[in-house]
């Protein structure tokens, strides 16, 4: 086998790009390195899949310390001929007592193919020495994600020695072809030689020197060479690409942190792939593993609030979606997908901060149609702090070319000033529509009868800062209230046909001394036979969330001994107007259940209680979106068996 070696690339006399100016290629973005980092490193992998029968990209994060097994493999063969310190920061990495590596792989990818010298890739296949030798040559792929060209600096600034190695297989006309190559970014630099001095580039290469050119180790040499460095191995009809950074930056973070917060980022930048239809399997599988340990990548729709972006991107692709178009010139952008909610603040998240989102949904997705995403445009805030809405806007394949466009390097915003007129139009005009459906959107209605009280959703926000449910599916009232019962003159518990009726009682009316609020009054007399049921309401109904929904919650017991039939009568009030038949196109509220005081659910229609025993019980309710509700607890005497 041939030991590979370190070669540092001298300037030549027609000069070269130094490595400071391929380290600054992405600028000064808004977004940490590890969210670059998964960005970029997933749209290349998105980029790459395989075509025909190829099967879902498999996308993985590994974050481990090499073991005592490869570590001294480490030390010895990635230092040959390193450069010195001060040139280049590797060595100093290889002598730390543990040295950890981070590695990004894909599967079900064509790997980098092509040929491995930059003035030998004359044809389309050239994979490898874009990402290796190459800087900034755009893809040619069409509906690709990337653009630039620019987002491999991101492997080599996630690296503390700006240290890789690449580990590739892919087809070439002999078959399968195994390739292990090292390649560092650091800094330009002036060193002395026999000669004299001579500047060098700051980018340099590990593996076998031929001439003035590193070539990479080529099939069963690489994989020898990745077994003693214990690099995961390829199957056997397996193609891909693993790069590793050697001791990655983790900003601050301990490593089973930053795996935490690599999946949490891998859900927010990636959902749209980690979706498929129940037939298929998603487009992209993704994993994390951090020392061995697999850290689980959250389901985008368990999770709050992505949950709500799938609903909204849905949506986008059923008949709720609206078309977007651009008036003068005239021009379809794409399709719009939005969905709204009641839901309670979560607690937010670093990776949810990274994109703006922080304890409420109020923006809407960008995504070209590689269904990768750009960024979260954050629109106006809810009239109400606990009404959230989530949209996706996916551009027109017609118009990918002029989105890309507008991409800075990290691909992560739209930016009409740097485009041209009529393209610079087509850009500002998708905000301009998005922002006038929003509008639409927040346009509330909704109004309560005479007399009853309407409670804003924000004035129950104390009630949620313990709460952290899981998914919110249900699209929520504006306002709620609630309406107690008068009991009714029927008299024993044989009266199973009579029920109590009355007018509502206001939410915030003051509770009787009891400890609730009373729909109904006693007798007074004392006479079990002919004693007036009753509801007695404990406290006012509140907003709250069973099994991932948003529900209205009224607490009530039944004060009157005896078995009862308890029922809830539902009502809504739409722009002034009560409702008990749900007006054409709107949704009514509905009984979820009862709910008993060890949070048994039972979801019945009615239930019979048995009252007189001082417990609390709860009736649950699904509010309707844009309305006020009304509950009405009724009860009725049960035959006693």
């Amino acid at each position: 086998m041939s030991e590979p070696s370190w070669w540092s690339q001298p300037y030549p006399p027609d000069g070269a790009s130094a490595a400071e100016g391929i380290r600054n290629q992405l600028g000064r973005p808004e977004l940490d390195l590890l969210t670059i980092l998964v960005r970029e490193s997933a749209q290349n992998s998105w980029d790459a899949r395989l075509r025909e029968g190829g099967g879902p990209v498999e996308y993985g994060i590994d974050l481990r310390t090499v073991g005592p097994a490869h570590v001294q493999a480490w030390r010895s063969l990635l230092q040959r001929n390193a450069p010195l310190d001060e040139h280049l920061p590797l060595r100093r990495s290889l002598r730390r007592p543990n040295i950890r590596i981070m590695t990004v792989s894909d599967r079900g990818t064509r790997g980098l193919g092509g040929p491995t010298r930059a003035d030998k890739a004359v044809t389309s296949d050239r994979d490898f020495v874009s990402f290796v030798r190459n800087i900034g040559e755009p893809r040619d792929m069409k509906l690709g994600g990337g653009t630039y060209g620019f987002g491999k600096g991101i492997f080599y600034l996630v690296s503390d020695p700006g240290t890789i190695l690449v580990h590739t297989r892919c087809r070439t006309a002999h078959g399968l072809e195994t390739r292990l190559i090292g390649c560092a970014l650091w800094k330009k630099y002036v060193a002395k030689n026999p000669e004299g001095e001579r500047g060098f580039t700051g980018r340099h290469w590990w593996g076998v020197t031929t001439g003035e050119v590193v070539e990479p180790l080529i099939g069963a040499e690489a994989d020898a060479m990745a077994r003693r460095l214990g690099l995961a191995p390829f199957k056997a009809d397996e193609t891909g690409t693993s790069v590793v950074m050697i001791d990655p930056v983790l900003e601050d973070r301990e490593p089973i942190d930053a795996a935490t917060y690599l999946a949490e980022t891998i859900m927010w930048h990636l959902w749209p792939k980690m979706l498929g239809d129940p037939t298929e399997s998603p487009a992209m599988t993704f994993s994390v593993t951090c020392d061995g340990r697999n850290v689980p990548v959250p389901d985008p729709r368990e999770t709050r609030p992505l949950n709500l972006f799938v609903d909204a991107y849905q949506a986008l692709k059923g008949q709720e979606g609206k078309d977007l178009r651009c008036g003068n010139p005239k021009q379809f952008l794409g399709r719009l997908g939005l969905k709204k909610t009641v839901a309670p603040v979560f607690e937010p998240t670093d990776a949810g901060r990274m994109v703006g989102i922080e304890t409420t949904a109020h923006h809407v997705c960008l995504m070209r149609p590689a269904e990768l995403v750009v960024t979260y445009h954050q629109g106006p805030k809810p009239p109400a702090e606990l009404l959230s809405y989530a949209g996706v806007f996916r551009a027109d394949e017609a118009m990918d070319g002029v989105y890309a466009k507008a991409e800075p390097p990290t691909h992560d915003a739209w930016n009409p000033h740097s485009l041209q007129y009529p393209e610079s139009t087509f850009v500002r005009t998708t905000f301009t529509r998005i922002n006038e459906a929003l509008t639409d959107l927040l346009d509330l209605g909704g109004g309560a009868r005479a007399g009853s009280a309407r409670v804003p959703l924000g004035a129950a926000s104390n009630r949620f800062s313990p709460l952290m449910g899981g998914a919110w599916g249900i699209g929520g009232a504006t306002d709620y209230r609630t309406a107690g019962t008068s009991g009714s003159t029927g008299t024993s518990p044989s009266s199973s046909d009579e029920r109590s009726r009355s007018k509502p009682t206001n939410v915030g009316a003051p509770a009787p001394s009891a400890g609730g609020k009373s729909a109904g009054a006693g007798t007074g007399s004392g006479a079990t036979k002919q004693r007036r049921l009753r509801v007695d309401y404990v406290g006012d109904a509140y907003l709250d969330e069973r099994a991932g929904h948003a529900v209205i919650v009224q607490p009530f017991r039944l004060p009157v001994p005896g078995l009862q039939r308890v029922s809830a009568e539902l009502a809504v009030a739409l722009k002034g107007a009560s409702e008990t038949e749900p007006p054409v196109g709107a949704e009514m509220p509905g009984l979820v259940g009862w709910e008993d005081a060890s949070g048994g659910l039972s979801a019945t229609a009615s239930y019979v209680i048995e009252g007189g025993d001082g417990a609390i019980w709860h009736a649950i309710i699904r509010p309707a979106p844009d309305t006020v509700t009304d509950v009405t607890v009724a009860t009725q005497a049960v035959q006693a068996p």
